[in-house]
């Protein structure tokens, strides 16, 4: 191969992982977190190495049987999963969606619906994300 398309494909390779890793980064999670948590006027969460540390070694045990399952540790969680490579905002935002199942008045879910994932992200009381950035076997990011 030559010098010029080896130049080119190297370019290419690079713009193609940091379009991988710029959906992906702290920031970009945090940024997702955050813009629903401005909706309901709950103050920013911030990134935080000790839950990505946490989430990681979590990560690694579902890792082994891509089961969707709470660790029931000491901190809240939201899992997500897909059929394709979730980004930071795509699983955030399957969260956020839920906040149509929760109403404000009881502080519960509507009916039978879920909407834990909603709560968890807005909930006044979380400060702080964190997230380990890993796939299971079946594609879905966790």
């Amino acid at each position: 191969m030559d010098i010029p398309k080896l130049s080119i494909l190297s370019v290419c390779l690079m713009m193609a992982l940091q379009l991988a890793c710029a959906q992906n980064s702290p920031d970009d999670f945090v940024k997702a977190h955050n813009a629903g948590r401005a909706q309901v006027g709950v103050p920013p969460l911030v990134w935080d190495e000790t839950l990505v540390a946490y989430a990681k070694e979590y990560a690694k045990v579902r890792s082994k049987d891509c089961e969707m399952k709470h660790s029931t540790g000491p901190y809240g969680e939201n899992l997500a999963a897909g059929s394709w490579d979730m980004n930071a905002k795509q699983q955030c935002k399957s969260g956020l969606t839920r906040k149509k199942f929760y109403d404000v008045g009881s502080n519960s879910c509507i009916g039978n619906e879920m909407c834990g994932h909603y709560t968890q992200a807005v909930w006044r009381d979380s400060t702080k994300v964190g997230a380990p950035g890993r796939s299971a076997r079946m594609g879905g990011r966790l």
